[in-house]
């Protein structure tokens, strides 16, 4: 793994240049995944909330993981179609079609949205078409439900049902 990135801040406007800045050595697409995440937190919770980002690099496969960690447990984000004509509210369809996959994993205090990047040049074909998405993960490390419905897995992890 590589020296990981953690950041605790202020999502605001100024932030997100800033947080860019910090990612300098990533690729862009680590860079829009990381920035689209942190303006979520602003669109959706407010300016001045504080979030804690974390960007680390498995070395041997190349993976990047992003995690943005807010103070809300219960706002949980939703993959929304766009009007053509509308100036907000592509974020996640962004890291949706960027990211190997992406997800939330809730806490009784917090939750973390999260996605994972392979790096293009090792692995071209490593995103997932866009009918497999990762909906969430349960508090419980390293487990991971799958799919589009509103159902509880065998493992116990529960799904998003904001999330689509």
């Amino acid at each position: 793994m590589t020296t990981p990135l953690e950041l605790d801040l202020l999502a605001t406007p100024k932030a997100v240049p800033e947080l860019r800045h910090h990612l300098h050595d990533h690729d862009y697409d680590v860079r829009l995944c990381a920035t689209e995440l942190l303006t979520n937190v602003i669109d959706h919770l407010g300016e001045g909330t504080p979030v804690t980002v974390r960007v680390t690099t498995a070395s041997d496969h190349g993976q990047t993981r992003i995690e943005v960690t807010d103070p809300d447990p219960s706002a949980l984000p939703a993959l929304r179609s766009a009007a053509d004509t509308a100036e907000s509210g592509r974020g996640l369809t962004l890291v949706d079609a960027l990211a190997h996959r992406w997800g939330v994993t809730p806490e009784a205090d917090r939750k973390t949205v999260w996605c994972e990047l392979a790096r293009p040049s090792k692995q071209p074909s490593s995103r997932r078409p866009p009918a497999a998405r990762v909906i969430c993960t349960s508090g419980q490390a390293g487990r991971t439900t799958a799919g589009p419905s509103d159902v509880t897995g065998q493992d116990g992890a529960r799904t998003c049902p904001a999330v689509r």
